[in-house]
């Protein structure tokens, strides 16, 4: 037999005990009657048939599931007894002492013995302990037997409507309960007593009746506990579900450790069921925010429950009704509960509204994710910021996985992504399982990371196929120089920031923007491309435009979502029409002129905290405000392109499978189009020869050439697209 097997046999024998000890009071005060004597039936002439009497009907009992002692069970008979007498009760309540079988207080007396020799058991019964975790006086505690006699034992109700002298009363009653039981005391009648505070018992209170008459009811979740079946509530069960606490192969690193210490020394040694402060943790990360809690849970022996904060009701006296039982359950169980607003959708003040009210009202330990709203100053709440694990830190976390001879992959890893632990080690045990067992390569990490990272900036941005290399872009050496510049900065950021100790003087963030000005279609997204693909990096472009809202703190809001999507990865984040947001500031002469100054420096916060690389395009540097421009690492202007650069761009902007005769690209350099505007012309031209069924040849490269002009609003000179070709006969036309 199990040790709960033999708790639970324990538990039903208790019970059993409790039942019949209460069965024992109520007959003290109410004992059955005797059965009535059938009058004398005078004799009768014999008949030549006599019909056998009628035998003699015994009380009929309904057993129970509890019913363990049936050698105790009094059986009625005839023989009166004296009458005794009973524990004082309001007049007119309870009925006059009538006649019973047996003594019942003398039973009851001797079940009580029996009773307390059982609850000092460790564990002890569930009533026992239902009554310490809640704090229960023992007179509480007799009430709710009471009430709970009524699930448990079908001949509770008759003994009830006895003692209330009224057949249509087979229900306990306060009234009831204090003539019944010792020590009874008015204050169970109060609200913030735990019988009502906790929901323990409900009371049906029909107009015009008092609240001392009317029928109490136990709650069926406390009813099933004091059986032994422990479960959650299945009022809180919808809202919920359990957190399984991760595996984790690696130590904590230390600053998750730091936070877990924190938090637990934060908490009072008490009972569950007294008040214990909010832990609000703050930051971006969901990962790495639940593991924090989950440590904490596993190191109290708690199990952890979730509950978007979607989920709570809008309305006070709800969030007061949920917060009580979840309270309960918390003392019940050894469970805690993790809030969790970054998932919350809806207006953001009825949900941090909500969950105010929650947290101000919950008693038991619960964790509150949070993002920007921090919680009012109160000596009740615990905050704790928790970030993802420094790049050191996340840089041992590698190795630890990946094992030995992994320096250079875990030092790569590290320097690029900022993940967290139970991230990266999906993301090895990922890549262990793809790879045959075998030990993944860079490669493998290095696209398993990209994937994980992806989804969730998908679904804010544009993603870019980067696919253009340093061989495809056409710019002058000084631009070109910057670039590489730039690429070397954001490949060896680790190592000069965390090995070469820079990142400790760093007091303004480690983030690398760069600004990209110049004429649309002079190269500034290929740039990016080239900078994406030589880094292995994904490529987002956002635009600002759609970024910038014209409602109060909407704009802060979308460029968070922005940055913290992209955080994980490393991406690179390319934002459009930067001189929408970053024009220069003019005075301020209302409310909105203020807080576009706001939305400015929140972005530039942001940039200067992005461990990636950011990159903003303008095509009018002159409007952006100069002190911003000063806050950026790079600017590269991208020049209009000279005739050289022109004829190299005109001699690589046709694929190698693309059917030519041979271009002037003399003569097509001569033409002032950029270099988006020169890959234009020629897919026009490619697609003009397809469909006439020729190669490209010049002329049908004039053409488009003079269509991009035309689109452009630029003048159009015959002379300049007209080509002359030499005739079969040595002559020449047009």
């Amino acid at each position: 037999m199990t040790d709960h097997d033999s708790w639970q046999r324990s538990n039903d024998e208790y019970l059993g005990l409790a039942l019949a000890w209460l069965r024992a009071r109520l007959d003290a005060i109410a004992p059955v009657m005797p059965a009535p004597q059938p009058a004398p039936v005078p004799p009768q002439p014999a008949s030549p048939i006599t019909p056998p009497a009628p035998p003699v009907q015994e009380e009929r009992r309904s057993s129970t599931f509890w019913n363990l002692f049936s050698g105790r069970e009094r059986r009625q008979n005839t023989q009166e007894i004296p009458t005794f007498q009973r524990t004082p009760a309001p007049a007119g309540l309870i009925a006059a002492p009538r006649l019973g079988a047996a003594d019942p207080s003398a039973e009851a007396v001797s079940l009580a013995s029996e009773l307390a020799t059982r609850e000092a058991a460790d564990p002890p019964p569930a009533l026992v302990s239902v009554t310490a975790k809640l704090e229960l006086s023992k007179f509480e505690r007799d009430v709710l037997l009471l009430a709970c006699a009524m699930e448990l034992d079908t001949r509770i109700a008759a003994r009830c409507a006895r003692a209330h002298d009224d057949p249509a009363k087979p229900y306990p009653t306060f009234a009831l309960a204090m003539s019944l039981f010792d020590t009874p005391s008015w204050d169970v009648l109060s609200p913030e007593r735990p019988l009502r505070f906790w929901r323990l018992i409900e009371i049906t209170q029909p107009s015009g009746v008092p609240l001392m008459m009317s029928a109490l009811r136990a709650d069926e979740r406390v009813v099933n506990y004091i059986k032994g079946l422990n479960y959650l509530d299945d009022r809180l069960a919808p809202l919920v579900r359990l957190v399984s606490l991760p595996i984790v192969r690696v130590a904590l690193p230390a600053s998750h450790t730091a936070s877990v210490r924190r938090i637990i020394d934060a908490l009072p040694r008490e009972a569950a069921a007294k008040a214990t402060p909010t832990v609000f943790i703050a930051g971006t990360d969901a990962p790495t925010k639940q593991l924090i809690a989950t440590s904490v849970c596993a190191e109290l022996g708690r199990d952890l429950y979730h509950m978007p904060a979607e989920a709570l009701p809008a309305q006070v006296a709800e969030v007061e009704m949920l917060a009580r039982l979840w309270d309960r359950e918390a003392a019940l169980m050894p469970l805690a509960l993790y809030l969790d607003e970054s998932v919350a959708e809806g207006p953001a003040t009825e949900v941090t509204a909500a969950r105010t009210r929650f947290a101000a009202r919950a008693r038991s330990l619960m964790f509150a994710s949070i993002i920007d709203q921090r919680p009012p100053h109160a000596t009740e709440t615990v905050v704790v910021d928790v970030e993802r694990p420094t790049a050191p830190e996340q840089r041992e976390i590698w190795k630890a996985l990946l094992g030995d001879g992994s320096d250079d992959i875990a030092g790569r890893l590290s320097a690029q992504f900022d993940l967290g632990v139970t991230v990266i080690q999906h993301i090895v045990d990922d890549a262990r399982a793809g790879s045959g067992g075998l030990a993944p390569t860079l490669d493998t990490l290095w696209a398993a990371s990209l994937s994980f990272t992806r989804p969730a900036l998908d679904r804010l941005a544009q993603r870019i196929d980067a696919r253009a290399s340093w061989d495809d872009i056409v710019l002058p050496a000084e631009q070109a120089g910057t670039l590489k510049q730039l690429v070397a900065q954001v490949r060896q950021r680790s190592r000069v920031y965390d090995d070469w100790g820079f990142g400790e003087r760093m007091t303004r963030g480690k983030g690398i923007a760069a600004l990209f000005a110049g004429e649309s279609g002079t190269g500034k997204t290929m740039a990016a491309e080239v900078i994406a693909q030589d880094l292995r990096l994904e490529l987002y472009r956002i635009d600002l435009s759609g970024v910038v809202s014209k409602y109060i703190g909407e704009t802060e809001k979308n460029l968070r979502r922005v940055f913290d999507a992209a955080e994980t990865g490393g991406a690179i984040l390319l934002f459009d029409e930067a001189d929408a947001l970053f024009g220069k500031r003019s005075e301020v002469k209302d409310s909105h002129d203020r807080y576009a100054n706001v939305e400015i420096n929140y972005l530039l916060q942001r940039l200067e905290a992005y461990r990636g690389l950011a990159i903003l395009t303008t095509n009018m540097k002159g409007a952006i405000d100069p002190s911003f421009i000063r806050r950026l690492r790079f600017v590269v202007d991208f020049p209009f392109p000279g005739v050289p650069d022109r004829k190299r761009i005109w001699s690589q902007v046709f694929p190698a499978a693309t059917e030519r005769t041979d271009l002037d690209l003399d003569r097509l350099a001569r033409f002032t189009l950029t270099g988006g505007s020169i890959h234009n012309a020629a897919l026009n031209a490619a697609f003009l020869a397809a469909d006439a069924g020729d190669p490209v040849t010049m002329p049908r490269v004039l053409e488009a050439i003079r269509g991009e002009y035309r689109k452009l609003a630029r003048p159009v000179s015959e002379s300049e697209f007209r080509w002359l070709v030499a005739d079969a006969g040595g002559g020449a036309r047009a």
